[in-house]
């Protein structure tokens, strides 16, 4: 056996199974895991066996719905791989998770289509600094040379991508590889170790050429090396293995190997890499910028709140050790006294007495402390190590449930969903009196509504959120409101005129008055702005009103039946009999919308834009994403639930946006009819 095997660091590891939806990563946990001795079985997802993606929603849509989690050893170390979903729409957790990280392998396929998926994933391990190593999965059912699909990928990535191995064919079959590091050959066995053979008479040319340019790439950052191959000399292997290790490290290139998840295949020469190149915790600390301070630390990659246990907050150990009861201090400084220490493997928890740094386990009942967050047993405000951007709402709708006394349990339920996935967000619209929750998608939000059933115990019912639309007048008037009731001992008596006007879009409310002679007492006018405003949020088409100036310019009053009621009164029936002579129009909410999508895609996507009533307003570049465009458009409101739908399916998922409100505009003929009619009823 090399010299080299016998190298490795020491500690624990974290490390992020990553990549496109469907690529494989819970296989590949699963393979892993098997291989390492965690389970006695490779599950497979097909018969729902697999220790990833053992929630009812996971099973259910037969994807990744959340982070799995599980640690497992492999000759003496311990390994912690955290699965994270592939769908955009489940993203927030990959990017919560990645913080705390060694390392990710990126999973992935020979599939050119794919390309804008991976791209959106290696972006964010390039803003993270994250070192990773690629690993091409399903070479069983691929047809697709290593060395051409890394033409496909390399444009996906802004870091070298460096070929570790190459396959051996049979048959137009991957059968084994060639270890270009250790110039050793390997035939697959199935979920078994590989066994080595001689490097193949037929592929010893191709060998020494790849291998050579794996030299070359590794000589871009070792200039000892560079000079050695200029001299026709061969470096050491231990000094191969080394620039393998530092420049992965670094950041500098991305290892890239290859096999078969499903059948176990390369699974034990990429855990073989793992021990030997990941970078170790104090690498990753000092990557993180942690100084020392002789306390323990740790970032929280994932909350989780279950159905007995409670809140768990899912941790890596960055420095120091941690015993059950240890109190942490939160970025604000709110300490929170651990009750529980778990190490994971799915949704099994086995409780320990002690972690040390390298370890990522779980931690319970830090109720104060929050996804992304640095936590450290020094008193104090725990200075930040990741700030974790939360991911806009695309896609909403409103959620109620059939008994009003149950708001308090759904609210406090959503909440808790929150806690776990912070792309959700739940909104209490002013406007149209609904409770929106906001998420990334469709699929996205129908598994939140399934988790508050499953975990919570809370039947919430959604259905499409209504616009906030609202109506102006186009046309001025004046005219008198007079409020007259005598019954008995005090009547009521007020009597108004007032001027309607118009208003720029935009303005809002304005009363004004311009009253002489006291003909309406001073005491009485606010009165009348009150019933004006109240009167206002339902106007004739019945919807608030906007945009609008209101007079109070005469009118007349009783020494003894006048009150502050009656001018209400007065300015409510001014208000009623006026508006409707006053032109009124529907207006409906228009936002500004930045779509990002791959350049190929951008053409479909302006025609889905003006299709959905869109004004296009231009597109650019999107900076720092080669081969993508950022579409720039007003579109109404009403239109943005499907054009999330239509923009994931024109551009393979990957396609998404940003929206704030711009302004409000007429809408007018049928759709203003249909707007109206469907409010009545």
């Amino acid at each position: 056996m090399e010299q080299t095997n016998a190298r490795r660091s020491t500690g624990a590891r974290c490390i992020a199974l990553v990549g496109p939806y469907q690529s494989g990563k819970t296989t590949l946990l699963e393979a892993l895991l098997f291989r390492t001795g965690a389970i006695p079985r490779q599950g497979k997802i097909s018969d729902k066996s697999t220790i990833g993606d053992a929630s009812p929603e996971a099973r259910a849509h037969a994807m990744s719905v959340e982070l799995n989690v599980a640690t497992t050893q492999f000759m003496g170390d311990s390994y912690t791989f955290i699965d994270c979903p592939g769908s955009i729409e489940f993203a927030q957790d990959q990017a919560a998770a990645l913080a705390g990280c060694d390392m990710a392998i990126v999973v992935c396929e020979a599939d050119e289509k794919k390309t804008p998926a991976l791209q959106l994933i290696l972006k964010q391990l390039d803003e993270l600094k994250l070192p990773r190593l690629l690993f091409i999965n399903k070479v069983d059912k691929s047809t697709s040379r290593p060395a051409d699909a890394l033409a496909w990928l390399q444009p996906a990535s802004t870091v070298p991508l460096v070929l570790r191995q190459i396959p051996i064919w049979k048959n137009n079959v991957v059968t084994g590889f060639v270890d270009l590091a250790l110039e050793r050959a390997f035939i697959y066995r199935e979920h078994a170790e590989s066994t080595a053979i001689d490097i193949p008479a037929d592929m010893a040319a191709s060998e020494k050429s790849e291998h050579f340019a794996m030299l070359e790439k590794l000589a871009d950052h070792d200039d000892a090396m560079m000079e050695q191959l200029l001299s026709d000399m061969e470096p050491p292997r231990n000094r191969v293995f080394d620039d393998l290790t530092r420049e992965l490290a670094e950041g500098l290139i991305t290892p890239v190997m290859f096999g078969s998840a499903e059948h176990g295949n390369g699974v034990g020469r990429l855990l073989k890499a793992l021990r030997h190149e990941a970078p170790s915790t104090a690498q990753t600390a000092a990557r993180l910028g942690l100084k020392s301070t002789g306390s323990a630390t740790a970032q929280i990659l994932k909350t989780f709140h279950t159905e007995r246990g409670g809140k768990l907050s899912l941790a890596r150990i960055l420095s120091g050790d941690v015993s059950d009861g240890a109190v942490f201090y939160g970025a604000q400084g709110q300490d929170n006294r651990t009750a529980g220490l778990f190490s994971l493997l799915g949704q099994t928890p086995t409780k320990l007495a002690k972690a040390v740094a390298g370890d990522t386990v779980a931690l319970g009942r830090l109720d104060t402390i929050s996804t992304g967050e640095t936590i450290s047993t020094t008193k104090g405000n725990t200075s930040q190590l990741a700030h974790i951007t939360k991911a806009p709402g695309v896609y909403g709708f409103a959620i109620s449930v059939s008994d009003r006394k149950d708001e308090v349990k759904l609210t406090g339920a959503v909440l808790k969903l929150i806690e776990e996935d912070p792309s959700l967000a739940l909104e209490h619209n002013t406007h149209t009196h609904e409770m929106v929750l906001w998420g990334q998608g469709e699929i996205h939000l129908r598994v939140a509504l399934e988790r508050l059933h499953h975990k919570f115990a809370v039947q919430a019912t959604a259905k499409p959120r209504r616009m906030a639309y609202q109506e102006t007048i186009k046309k001025s008037v004046s005219l008198r409101g007079r409020h007259k009731k005598q019954s008995g001992g005090h009547g009521q008596y007020g009597d108004i005129v007032v001027e309607i006007a118009p208003l720029p879009r935009g303005q809002g409310f304005e009363f004004t008055d311009t009253i002489t002679g006291g003909v309406v007492p001073k005491q009485y006018i606010p009165a009348v702005e009150a019933g004006i405003r109240e009167w206002m949020s339902q106007g004739p088409l019945g919807f608030s009103m906007v945009d609008f100036t209101v007079n109070l310019s005469d009118g007349s009053y009783h020494d003894v039946d006048s009150s502050e009621m009656a001018f209400k009164m007065a300015a409510r029936l001014a208000m009623s009999e006026g508006m409707p002579q006053c032109q009124p129009v529907l207006l409906e909410p228009f936002v500004a919308v930045e779509i990002h999508v791959p350049s190929e895609a951008t053409s479909r996507i302006n025609q889905i834009v003006t299709g959905h009533r869109g004004q296009l307003l231009g597109f650019d570049g999107r900076q720092g994403w080669a081969g993508w465009d950022t579409v720039h458009a007003h579109m109404p409101e009403s239109e943005m639930s499907s054009l999330i739908i239509e923009l994931r399916s024109a551009t393979s998922g990957v396609g998404t946006f940003t929206f704030t409100h711009n302004h409000m505009a007429e809408l007018t003929g049928r759709a203003a009819e249909q707007v109206v009619a469907a409010h009545k009823h």
